[in-house]
């Protein structure tokens, strides 16, 4: 056979039985796979560490490929937010102690009251080592207009939540800090004379160099199973959103709009609000697609938002059937011999956006183009992670994707000349941190999301959601 079809052999025999092993008390217990996991967080970390400036804010980027990395200039809220939950998870798993957790988080908090804000929020770059906005891209000189990301903003916040719940000496700076984060700022409110102008959702953003509130982005987060939901999540647990946000948000677009494929299901009225309950059928398997088909947008959120506790039928079915798709689109329809598809830094430089398109509502949606993303498979832990950790070994032994100083590399051509990426991504550090600390640690960076509003306002959401699944 040819080498595809060996891989893809030898791929499925190295998870035992793809099928098999997910949930499997043995090896799901086993005190080496525990010892792997810990070492590919330790070198995880120490990159995060690394692409963290004096100044105390995580880069956006490091170029790994030669004995001295790179640091990019840049950095975003969701950069700094990674940079915080991973030394919170650092800290859960004996990798720092807690004196040194106190000293790192509080370093990012005091960089953090330093930046400038605009209207409560922080703009999408500053300069890593100071912390000026910035105003040209570092290498380039192209003009960055200040930009306030509604989702990237969400990242940021759910980092300073998770580390003011790890350390009590910086809850009222964070409070402080978030005291003018009001999410209505985002908010377009419901209007049924005209919901395609008003439908209840977030906007993208708004570029603040423009008069008032600033220049608002064309296009609302309208899609519920995508990464902004935890600005919704977020702003819906402090009651900055109404609650009824929810319900706005949209499985599927609905039957009548063009998207990836005719979705199933039918019209359901939840809290006097007619919700369109749609889904997708993949391989014979129905759940609620993304945006683009790709891993984090489903899969990010629930590293802190106990969604499959909190909706185990609908929310924890979805995540479950998006992995297996993820795994079956790999393995067994496109025969590479490897799985998960996720944006990232792309093999040849740049960054690019991988999915499995027939679970993205989007029509051009993200193809695999046989680029293996290794977050992927750590935000597949939660749901099989026997068949992520086996798959994240075959991408380390056959490829050289795991770098031994900073862990694994942003992305891997499978399906071509087997290049690995020079780069590695705070953003996707972030989410294997956060996965392998809730393989290990579970609850550990969830415990700042299932109290107070998150339990008296987003839990009675999630445990009436319904999928038609």
């Amino acid at each position: 056979m040819d080498r595809r079809t060996f891989l893809t052999a030898a791929s499925v025999t190295a998870a035992g039985s793809v099928f098999a092993l997910s949930g499997s008390p043995a090896l799901a217990s086993s005190s080496g796979q525990r010892a792997l996991l810990r070492r590919w967080f330790t070198d995880t970390y120490r990159s995060l560490t690394t692409m963290t400036t004096d100044f105390g804010l995580t880069t956006d980027k490091m170029d790994v490929s030669g004995a001295v990395p790179e640091l990019s200039r840049q950095t975003s809220p969701t950069n700094i937010g990674c940079g915080l939950w991973s030394t919170v998870a650092a800290a859960g798993l004996g990798v720092i102690g807690a004196a040194e957790r106190r000293r790192r988080l509080t370093h990012t908090v005091s960089a953090v009251e330093r930046l400038e804000r605009f209207h409560g929020w922080w703009v999408n770059w500053y300069d890593a080592y100071d912390g000026s906005v910035l105003s040209s891209w570092p290498g380039t000189g192209e003009t960055v207009r200040p930009f306030l990301s509604s989702v990237d903003n969400a990242w940021l916040v759910t980092g300073l939540r998770i580390a003011a719940d790890a350390e009590p000496s910086l809850r009222a700076r964070v409070a402080r800090l978030l005291a003018d984060a009001d999410w209505s700022y985002f908010y377009t409110p419901y209007d049924a004379a005209d919901p395609v102008a008003n439908p209840g959702q977030l906007r993208g953003g708004y570029w603040v160099d423009e008069p008032g509130k600033g220049e608002p982005t064309e296009h609302h987060y309208g899609a519920l199973n995508t990464e902004p939901r935890m600005a919704s999540y977020l702003g819906i647990a402090d009651g900055s959103l109404p609650a009824d946000h929810y319900w706005h948000l949209l499985r599927t677009m609905l039957p009548e709009h063009e998207q990836e494929q005719r979705p199933g299901g039918s019209y359901v009225t939840v809290d006097g609000i007619r919700v369109w309950q749609g889904h997708y059928t993949y391989r014979g398997r129905k759940l609620v697609p993304s945006w683009g088909g790709s891993m984090f947008e489903a899969l990010m959120v629930p590293l802190f938002v106990p969604e499959p506790e909190w909706s185990p039928r609908s929310w924890g079915r979805t995540h479950e059937r998006y992995v297996r798709s993820h795994i079956e689109h790999g393995l067994f329809e496109e025969r590479y011999g490897y799985w998960g598809f996720s944006p990232s830094n792309t093999p040849d430089g740049g960054y690019g956006e991988y999915g499995v398109d027939a679970i993205g509502m989007q029509v051009e949606g993200y193809n695999s183009l046989g680029v293996v993303t290794p977050h992927a498979s750590f935000l597949a832990m939660p749901y099989a992670r026997d068949e992520a950790v086996a798959n994240l070994r075959a991408l380390a032994a056959d490829f050289g994707a795991y770098d031994e100083r900073f862990g694994f590399r942003d992305s891997v051509d499978v399906g071509g000349d087997g290049r690995v990426s020079d780069f590695v991504l705070a953003l996707d550090q972030g989410m294997v941190a956060a996965a392998v600390t809730q393989s290990l640690r579970p609850g550990l960076l969830k415990r700042a999301f299932t109290g107070g509003g998150f339990a008296r306002r987003l839990r009675p959401l999630l445990r009436a959601e319904r999928f038609h699944i």
